[in-house]
């Protein structure tokens, strides 16, 4: 068996043994998550590679953010990321975004949808604004500590007119990290 298979194996295995975990040590779903005020912080990473390892990109989002009610958090998003070329000129590029996410349920899985918005800096991309929509899931592994994984639909503008006109050539990006809340 190869090595991605063996992987996903693991990765599977593991996953659905988190339940199990937290069952057997007597947790219940009323103890997991935050209340009014807890903050949260998440460190996600996302990456690519060609198969021979010659072109790829890293990128790494981190996230902090204030519970405005039990389920609605509004906070801070950075995002960095990196794109090495075989031939040609590596480029760093981030953004600075504002979000706010509404989450469904008090369950260990949280579901939620939210918006951000914010710039985009760096080599190779016009600095200049960015919006988008986003949903995900977080999953409860300890009361306080959560599996993140998050999709946005980001679309670049310069003004509100340009903003209506780009909405429709957004494009996805994919996140998959860790959290905890304080």
């Amino acid at each position: 068996m190869n090595t991605i298979k063996k992987f996903s194996i693991a990765l599977c295995a593991s996953a659905i043994m988190i339940p199990a975990y937290s069952q057997a040590q007597g947790m219940h779903s009323q103890d997991f998550g935050p209340k009014v005020g807890d903050r949260e912080f998440t460190l996600s990473g996302a990456g690519t590679s060609s198969k021979d390892f010659d072109n790829g990109t890293f990128g790494v989002s981190g996230d902090v953010g204030w519970f405005l009610s039990n389920q609605t958090v509004a906070g801070i998003r950075q995002s960095v990321n990196y794109a090495s070329v075989e031939n040609g000129d590596d480029a760093w590029n981030g953004s600075t975004r504002g979000y706010v996410d509404y989450h469904f349920g008090q369950h260990q899985a949280r579901p939620f949808v939210g918006a951000s918005l914010g710039g985009i800096y760096g080599d190779g991309v016009k600095n200049t604004g960015v919006a988008g929509l986003e949903l995900g899931l977080k999953y409860y592994v300890l009361p306080s500590t959560f599996i993140l994984a998050r999709a946005e639909y980001q679309f670049l503008f310069d003004s509100g007119d340009s903003a209506e006109d780009n909405f429709d050539n957004g494009a996805w990006a994919y996140v998959l990290g860790m959290g905890f809340n304080y």
